[in-house]
Parts: structure tokens; sequence; C-alpha cells
């Protein structure tokens, strides 16, 4: 009985949803006795109309897949796996759809034995592109466009999203998944309560942030807490600050090229996109500890000055999840907050730096599509963002339904980014982007090597 009242209430929200998007049907004749109907199979003739996303999507709110089991794999384990399973409970009773996801912390080297083995699930997580690439290379992977809509996929994300979900198959470009989840990176985070007494104001671009700078410099304080020690990992939080200033003071298809190895770290364009970095990083009076203390500041005790009496720096560029690091007890829009890491060339617009999880599908069945079409609207992370640890990249998401304020100001940052890119080190070859751009970048920083070497060793380090 629960589950046909789920029924009657999806169908009604499926009618509600094609008036709205359509408005009173009109009347149309009917076809000519000479005309052969042979758009459609019967089966799905006599079915529900199609919803934006595409007709197994309706077809499953009206029970036509009851009692069919949907596989999925990725790297939720835990609590992010528990916070899935209950986010896709809805769609699970109102469909009778089964979704069984098994999540694995070995999941980068687990999926390519599923793959080659013939035992990959229905679907697939990827919380990195460059590892679907891979077998979307292969032909291992099934176009979405193929699945989904199109034309929905262009109204619910932004285009950098599409861009980057479009790889390289054996016969040509494919859509090789929908994204679900996204964070980003772009953030600069401050001590609010502190900032506001000292009458401090938020820079909207790059030019009114070095300003506060040298204001905060000139009041004799220090403006920056910056550290890039992560043990074997020390120097990534370098590599951020450059694809920032990258996305900043270049277009979109130079930044690929970088990621792709095609445009060398030794190249005009990276080595301007160093300097924004430099200035703030290498003059003494702007980092917390001058730039001797940066190698060797752990990245998550970096943002701990800000909230010390008095304040002994002032402005921490981090992702979201820096916030768990802070001390406890600290309240969110009160006695911090952050701003967007304002734009340098406003012919760039306002980009995001982040990361994201892609969903693949890798079987083509009916249920299977009606998953992946559901999963290409935001209620569909609805519930884990209600729940948190999630942000939405749907346009049609609701920034009401996020709890922690935030949370939600990183979902209307991404919602308002004209440009979305992952964090390039994690794309590239990981001698490079796990290996010699972390390393040359720290030494570069401690002093040890100048620029022109730290470049020029990256760029050999790059895989033949």
């Amino acid at each position: 009985m629960k589950k046909v009242l789920w029924q009657v209430l999806a169908l009604m929200l499926v009618a509600s949803m094609l008036l709205a998007a359509c408005g009173t049907p009109a009347a149309t004749e009917a076809p000519a006795a000479t005309e052969v109907a042979t758009e459609a199979p019967a089966t799905e003739a006599s079915g529900p109309e199609a919803l934006p996303q595409g007709q197994e999507l309706a077809n499953a709110y009206a029970g036509m897949y009851d009692g069919t089991v949907v596989t999925m794999s990725g790297p939720f384990t835990d609590a992010d796996a528990v916070k899935f399973d209950e986010s896709v409970k809805v769609f699970e009773e109102a469909t009778g759809i089964d979704i069984q996801y098994a999540g694995s912390k070995e999941f980068e080297a687990s999926i390519r034995a599923a793959v080659e083995g013939g035992t990959v699930t229905d679907i697939v997580d990827f919380p990195q592109p460059g590892l679907l690439a891979s077998f979307v290379a292969e032909g291992k992977a099934i176009d979405v466009n193929t699945v989904v809509n199109p034309d929905w996929l262009a109204e619910n994300y932004i285009e950098s999203w599409l861009q980057m979900g479009t790889m390289e198959g054996p016969d040509g470009p494919i859509m090789a998944g929908v994204w679900a989840r996204a964070n980003g990176k772009s953030l600069v985070f401050y001590p609010k309560a502190a900032f506001d007494a000292a009458g401090y104001t938020v820079p909207e671009t790059w030019d009114e942030m070095m300003a506060l700078t040298e204001q905060i410099a000139a009041d004799g304080d220090t403006p920056w807490c910056i550290g890039i020690e992560s043990g074997a990992a020390t120097g990534w939080t370098m590599t951020d600050w450059l694809e920032e200033t990258m996305l900043r003071t270049t277009s979109l298809e130079n930044y690929d090229a970088w990621v792709a190895g095609e445009l060398k770290f030794d190249s005009p364009e990276v080595r301007t996109a160093l300097k924004y970095v430099t200035d703030i990083w290498f003059n003494d009076a702007y980092v917390y500890g001058g730039r001797s203390s940066i190698p060797t500041t752990f990245f998550g005790d970096a943002p701990k000055p800000m909230f010390e009496e008095p304040t002994k720096c002032w402005l921490h560029r981090q992702g979201n999840f820096i916030t768990s690091f802070f001390p406890e007890g600290l309240e969110a829009g009160v006695d911090y907050d952050f701003f967007y890491l304002p734009p340098i060339d406003p012919q760039y617009g306002k980009p995001v730096l982040g990361a994201g999880d892609i969903y693949a599908m890798f079987n083509d069945r009916p249920e299977v599509r009606a998953v992946l079409q559901y999963f290409s609207t935001g209620e569909s992370v609805k519930g884990w963002i209600e729940a948190g640890g999630a942000i939405s990249p749907h346009l049609d998401s609701n920034l009401d339904w996020y709890g922690d304020p935030v949370t939600r100001k990183v979902a209307q940052v991404l919602k308002e980014a004209t440009a979305f890119r992952f964090d390039g080190s994690d794309l590239m070859p990981g001698a490079v982007g796990a290996g010699s751009f972390w390393k040359s970048m720290t030494d570069y920083v401690s002093g040890s090597i100048d620029e022109d070497t730290a470049l020029q060793q990256i760029d050999a380090s790059w895989p033949k």
C-alpha cells in the first residue's frame, strides 16, 4: 500500500512538472491512415509521457520497473555510504527500483579489475574524471547523450560541467557521465567578528584584495595565513594557488592544455599566473611567519592564528573542508566567514576550482537508464545535502536545502560560477601532479631552487 501511495504521488508530480513546462496541451491531429507509427516501441507508446530527463524516468515513477535492481560502486564508505543510501530511499520507494551500492576504499585499484573482468556494476561513481577517461577511450562506458536528454543536461548544468564530462571514445567524443556532487576550493576564509570590528570590507576584485592585503599590513598585522606542509603530499596547497591564478589569467583552453601537458610549465602563461601567487607568498610582510615558514607549516594548522587573541593573520585560501581544522566552538557566519577568491582578468569571468563525482553507466537496461536520469537532477542529492556533506552541481537544486550556512554559501558560489575546472594536479599524471609539481613548487617556495629550475624540472618529469 505504501508503494502504491508513493507511485500515485510520483505520477501527480510528473503531471505537474509537465503542465508547468508545457502549459495546457493543444489539440493534435490524428495521423493519416497511410502513416506508420515507428517513432517508439509499443510498450513505450502505452506508457506515461516522457519527463525532461527521459522516457525511462517517467516509466520508473509509473511503477514499470518495480522489483528491479540497479548496482552501483564507488569510493563512498562508512558515513558517506550511509548518507548515499539514505539519499536514494525516496526514489527507491517511489519506483520500486532497488539501488544497491558497494563502496571501496581501494576503489581506484578495484574498478580496473571489475571492468576488465566483466563484473563492473551498472553505474560507477568516479571521484575524478581522469580515471573514467581511460575507460571511455577503451569504449567501455555508455554515451550518456543516448540515455539522458541532452537538452536537459544543457539546461541543468553550466557548460563547464558538460565540457569536463565530454571524453574521447574510440569513435569520437561522448558524454561520459552525469555530475552528482561537487566541492569548491576558490574560497578565502577570514575571522568575521574581528574582520568586521577592524572595519575591513570583503573585496570583489583581485586589485581590491591586494589593497586589503596592503591595508592590513599597514595596520601592523599580517594579512595571510599560509602553510603547505602535508607529509608526503607537501606542496599540494601551492599547486592549488597556481591553478586558481591560471584560471583567472588565461583561457580555459590553455588551462586544459596545461593539465594535459600540451602547454608547458615553462611558458609565459604559467609564469604570469605564478607571479600573482609569489607577489603574496614571497612578501614577508604579507605572510604569517614569512616565506620561510610556509613549507614547514602544516596546512591544517595554517588558519588557526586567525582565531587567536589578538588576530595573528586574517585571510586563508582553501576548500570548504578546512573548517574541520578550525578550533572547536566557532560559529559559522559569526566567528568566521569566507568570500570568493576574486577574479583577476574580467574576460575570464568568475571561475571556480574544485572537484566532484561523475556517475558513468556501464550496463544498458531501462531501469539503469531511469536511475541515471534521476541522478541528473538536484532532487537526487537533496537528502545528502540536508544530511550534510554534499553540494549539488545541478542548477535545479535549491539553496534552502543546505542547513549549514558555509555549505550553502559554497553552493551559491558554484551556482554563480561562469566556469568550473578540476584541480589540475589531480588530473596530471602521477609523476607530475603528485610528484614533481608538488616537490618543485615546495623547493621553489623554500628558496632551494629558483623559478626557472622549478618550471623546467616539472616539464622534464612529464611522461614521454
